[in-house]
């Protein structure tokens, strides 16, 4: 969760009165502040390719967009937006995102114009390779990552958070010309047992996948009074759910022969066990980035605890929080129960009428 003040987390429960801020950029420079907003969302989704998206309507038709410069504009404007809360001693403000524009429209006479946005994720991923590309010459995996990333936005902030900035050997990878670059980034990242993604400050952020035993509470949401909890729903799926990883790894350019590796849930007590009630269910993963048995197995396992976690989904609805990060672990108390889950999804509207929808997964129960 972005850092914000106790202050701000307990008067989320209270009346008060939100304020929220859209600045406009065009190549570094701040060309329109406090772009007045009539509705809008900020939708963050861990499950996503691009984390964070961006709806946005704004009444003032002189802001239609006409010539390459414009705020507005698709040219590479960008828009930072942030929602906080205003005291009687100044606002405080949580970012929520830096968005690239796409897809302004409005009616010319009658507006209003509408447009959407995507976080940098979305320009990694349209510079898609031209030439083939490889990993030779990073001999570590952050540094594969931030030679990736940085051939697209060499200005980029690139933050390793792994526990003990874990940073293992990267092995040599060729990618074919017209392959995606965000999806070669996500495979080293992976390979280094981790996940990347853009945060509210637009740092591309490379952490470990959150668990709700050992994450650190930041945010307890409770349906008693003073409490900022408004409803609950639990949905059980088996979307998205195995119980067995299968990794095969091959990569010509080491030189190494072809690898596999099998994770299976064997915990007596999991309900998606491999070979109890739930049944067999494998995913299947194929890597260039794996080159011992060992990392083809660590891999395996690293993946299987993640794929376990969302048989059992909460949804939430709650007051808004947009200091609040997908992947964040938090403590949800309802119907008297209380249980720690992860973050797996929101949506912060940008308007005091709107509703603050969570999703959340990886359950348990917080037996404290």
């Amino acid at each position: 969760m972005y850092s914000v003040s106790s202050r701000f987390l307990a008067t989320l429960a209270t009346s008060h009165r939100m304020v929220t801020t859209v600045d406009a950029y065009y190549n570094g420079a701040l060309v329109r502040s406090n772009i007045p907003v009539t509705d809008g969302s900020v939708t963050v989704d861990r499950g996503s390719k691009v984390r964070r998206n961006l709806s946005l309507t704004v009444a003032d038709l002189s802001l239609i967009p006409w010539d390459v410069t414009d705020p507005l504009a698709v040219y590479g404007q960008q828009l930072v937006v942030s929602r906080g809360i205003q005291f009687a001693d100044g606002p405080e403000m949580a970012p929520l995102g830096t968005f690239r524009i796409d897809n302004p429209s409005a009616d010319v006479h009658a507006g209003p114009i509408t447009l959407t946005g995507q976080s940098s994720e979305a320009i990694i991923q349209e510079d898609a390779f031209m030439v083939p590309t490889t990993t030779r010459g990073y001999s570590t995996c952050v540094e594969a990552i931030q030679f990736l990333i940085r051939q697209t936005l060499p200005d980029a902030a690139i933050v390793n958070l792994t526990a003990g900035a874990r940073n293992p050997t990267c092995p040599i990878v060729v990618w074919d010309a017209g392959t995606d670059r965000w999806d070669a980034v996500v495979q080293v990242a992976t390979a280094m047992q981790a996940e990347i993604y853009v945060d509210a400050i637009n740092r591309f952020v490379i952490v470990d996948v959150p668990d709700p035993l050992t994450s650190p509470v930041v945010w307890d949401v409770a349906d008693e009074e003073g409490g900022t909890l408004v409803s609950a729903s639990r949905t059980l799926s088996r979307t998205a759910v195995y119980n067995a990883v299968v990794v095969s790894a091959e990569n010509t350019a080491s030189g190494t022969t072809p690898l596999s590796a099998i994770a299976y849930d064997n915990d007596p007590n999991s309900p998606t066990r491999w070979g109890g009630p739930f049944g067999r269910k494998p995913k299947m993963v194929t890597t260039a980035l794996a080159t011992t048995q060992g990392g083809c197995q660590a891999i395996a396992n690293y993946m299987l605890a993640d794929l376990t976690a969302p048989n059992v989904q909460t949804s939430a609805s709650s007051a808004p929080n947009p200091a609040l990060e997908a992947g964040d672990c938090i403590r949800i108390s309802a119907a008297g129960r209380k249980e720690l889950s992860i973050v797996q999804s929101f949506t912060v509207p940008l308007t005091p009428e709107g509703d603050f929808p969570l999703t959340l997964r990886a359950s348990k129960e917080d037996v404290t």
